[in-house]
This record gives structure tokens, sequence and C-alpha cells, in this order.
């Protein structure tokens, strides 16, 4: 029998320097899929209605203070799903004075911490684990590519509904 954590596929490319000038799509999951980020309503097609949770408003600051504690950093297009956010993250030329330009990780590795800290103080509760472990990404490469994320994103709210995993 296979150790399940031996047979997990490392999400990242090994070759690639995820701190190089780029755009990348970003999606995070909430803990066990967990709808607790937002309620999507029904809206007119295309449009569905979105509201943030209590915690899906702290996430939703938390991201975008993210080119705050990052130079460089900018948050191109998100949208803050009930169980998962996507995100387009452009990392910019610029580095932190002698600090090296941060990596996707290292921008993922404070949000996810930083959010689920101000989420349970907000709640009063220790040792909640609001995101799973990982995260999913792929490196935007042309102008195509960025287009069809970025229309993903805006249609994800809409699409909530046929999602047969929580279509209720």
């Amino acid at each position: 029998m296979k150790n399940e954590l031996s047979a997990r596929k490392h999400p990242r490319l090994k070759s690639y320097d995820y701190s190089q000038n780029g755009y990348y799509h970003v999606t995070i999951c909430t803990q066990s899929k967990l709808p607790i980020l937002s309620q999507v309503g029904r809206g007119l097609a295309p449009a569905a209605e979105l509201t943030l949770t209590t915690i899906g408003k702290i996430v939703e600051n938390q991201l975008l203070d993210l080119p705050n504690r990052f130079p460089g950093i900018t948050i191109d297009k998100y949208v803050i799903m009930p169980t998962h956010i996507h995100v387009i993250i452009v990392i910019g030329c610029s580095a932190a004075g002698a600090s090296p330009r941060p990596t996707l990780s290292d921008v993922v590795r404070v949000f996810k911490p930083m959010s689920t800290r101000l989420c349970n103080q907000d709640d009063n509760v220790t040792g909640r684990q609001i995101w799973q472990a990982s995260f999913y990404d792929e490196i935007i490469r042309d102008e195509r590519m960025y287009q069809n994320i970025w229309k993903y994103i805006d249609e994800n709210p809409a699409k909530w509904a046929e999602d047969c995993y929580y279509a209720r």
C-alpha cells in the first residue's frame, strides 16, 4: 500500500522560475470544499449574484492587500466562489530592496495563513483550517489564454448551479 503523500503529484513545474515576470491563474480551495466564502444567487443569465460571507470579505481584503505586502505583485482579476477563489496574479519586475522577487508560492504562502488567522480571530476560534494544503496554478502564456481565463473567471458564478458536486 502506497503512502498517500508519496502518491501526490507535485503541482508546480519543476524547471519553471515562478518568480519571473508573468501572469498566473491561481485557484485556492477551501478545506474539505466547504462553502464558506460566498453565496451564489440566481441572476439573469449570464450573470449571477455573488454575496460574500464574513469570511469571504476577510479573504477579499487580504487578497487585495497582497500588492502592499509584495511590491510588484498585481491582482488583475478574481472571483470568490463559495468553495474556492480564482485569481490572476501578475508578478512584475519590482523587488523589495535587496530581497529577491517573491515566487508565486511565496505569495500564496503569505495569503493563506494571514487570511485564516484573521477569519479565526473574527469568529473567536482557534485551529480552524480555511484552506486546502496546496493550490492550483496555470502559467498564462499568451493573450488568447489570458482572455479565456478572464472569461472563465467572469462566468464562474453563473455556472455554479451547473456544478454537479454543488447543484442542489
